[in-house]
């Protein structure tokens, strides 16, 4: 009886460290989204800057890290971040004081870069995932801008 309980009790303890390292493995993966563009560099950042204003959306700031990296003597395939805000979503989260933790995360980003294959890929952060994990206010605003920001990509992705 005492050997059948502690069998037991080692196969529960190893399942929960083999769904740690599971978890642990897959999150950098669940965690950022990588789509490939139907389009070249350029032809990708004019239709989504295109996008991004005709949905209602704000574009603060664009980095250009290419241009970036050329200053520090690197010489890097074209990248640019793209800074999202829509005044409406951010200023739910932002006039509360508990929901304001999650600033650190605004604006929304998403990036258009080259890769070695001579595709284009546009990467953001799964932010329908970590939604999920918050509640209330947070949870609702953020499936909201998820779902938009995907939208506004859509017309640039590849099938």
């Amino acid at each position: 009886m005492k050997k059948t309980i502690l069998i037991a009790v080692s196969t529960f303890i190893a399942g929960i460290l083999l769904s740690a390292v599971v978890v642990y493995a897959a999150a950098p993966k669940a965690m950022l989204i990588e789509s490939e563009s139907k389009y070249n560099f350029e032809e990708s950042v004019q239709i989504f800057e295109e996008s991004i204003k005709k949905n209602g959306w704000k574009l603060p700031t664009v980095h250009d890290l290419k241009e970036t990296m050329d200053k520090f003597g690197y010489d890097v395939k074209q990248v640019k971040v793209f800074e999202l805000c829509h005044p409406d979503l951010a200023g739910a989260i932002l006039q509360e004081n508990d929901e304001r933790i999650v600033s650190s995360l605004m604006p929304c980003r998403v990036a258009i870069y080259e890769k070695d294959d001579g595709k284009v890929y546009i990467s953001r952060m799964n932010t329908s995932l970590l939604a999920g994990m918050m509640g209330g206010l947070i949870k609702d605003v953020m499936a909201d801008a998820s779902g938009e920001s995907e939208a506004m990509l859509q017309s640039i992705l590849a099938d």
